[in-house]
């Protein structure tokens, strides 16, 4: 569908700014030592030696706190369930012509991202949670898609906008309609650029997912807080869960940067 003559309006093509997480590993770098490699090395090998020279305590954290890692990851991936097509949808609002939804799209965001998350989970959780008896688990992923969802949404918005107007115009006169061509040209074209932002939106909503311990979700720092309280090891605790988060967030940042550059070969070799 592309072709070399199709101009790039470059007030329509904005850079998407990625603002949180661990900055993903270039995929095209070969060199082992690297500021990745040296992050996640000195992490793993700092945990490993804490637990072999002092397993009491460090050791007994890392046996105590699985079950919380369990919780982060099971919130994490319905959160991300829900921000992913909440993400879309709002992103296609504002790009809407039609005025109606494209107020409600950007008032969507302007209020969201106008208000702490932490603040997001209090109000769902005590405020309307007085009303609607929701557990912590529902607040915690509620509040985690509604917040995640509207600065998704703005990735999807520059995504879509950095393909070139050429690629609508020339769907356009092959027949497509709206829908065919947002489906089946502008989104597959706009994944390339959406893909990194995408992926530490989901590190920094995983991170985020510490506050939810708040209102009692019994994820990795919550797990880490009763074990401190009950022991008085605040130090060795939480230099654990620090570290078990960097090397989670490491990895996924590897991860997503693997897709990266399977990705950027698939659309060199077509």
């Amino acid at each position: 569908m592309s072709t070399s003559n199709d101009p790039i309006d470059t007030e329509q093509a904005p850079a998407i700014i990625v603002t949180e997480g661990p900055a993903m590993p270039n995929p095209r770098e070969k060199s082992f030592l690297n500021a990745w490699s040296l992050s996640f090395l000195a992490a793993v090998l700092t945990l490993a030696g804490l637990c072999l020279y002092k397993p009491d305590p460090y050791w007994e954290v890392m046996k105590f706190v699985p079950d919380g890692l369990l919780v982060t990851f099971q919130i994490t991936i319905v959160s991300l369930c829900f921000v992913i097509p909440v993400g879309l949808l709002t992103g296609l609002g504002k790009l809407s012509r039609c005025k109606p939804i494209n107020l409600l799209a950007s008032t969507y965001v302007e209020i969201i991202r106008g208000i702490p998350l932490l603040m997001q989970l209090f109000y769902i959780y005590y405020a309307l949670g007085s009303m609607l008896k929701v557990s912590p688990t529902v607040a915690a992923v509620a509040a985690l898609s509604i917040c995640y969802g509207a600065y998704m949404g703005e990735v999807f918005r520059a995504g879509i906008l950095s393909v070139p107007k050429g690629q609508n115009e020339a769907a356009r006169s092959l027949g497509f309609n709206r829908f065919q061509t947002m489906t089946l040209v502008i989104l597959p074209q706009a994944l390339r650029t959406i893909i990194p932002p995408v992926g530490n939106e989901s590190i920094a909503l995983l991170k985020d997912t510490s506050l939810v311990s708040v209102i009692a979700v019994a994820d990795v720092l919550r797990r880490g807080r009763e074990y401190a309280s009950q022991t008085f090891e605040y130090f060795e605790t939480y230099t654990v869960i620090a570290l078990v988060y960097l090397i989670i967030t490491l990895l996924l940042s590897k991860v997503l940067s693997m897709v990266e550059g399977r990705l950027s070969r698939y659309e060199h070799h077509r």
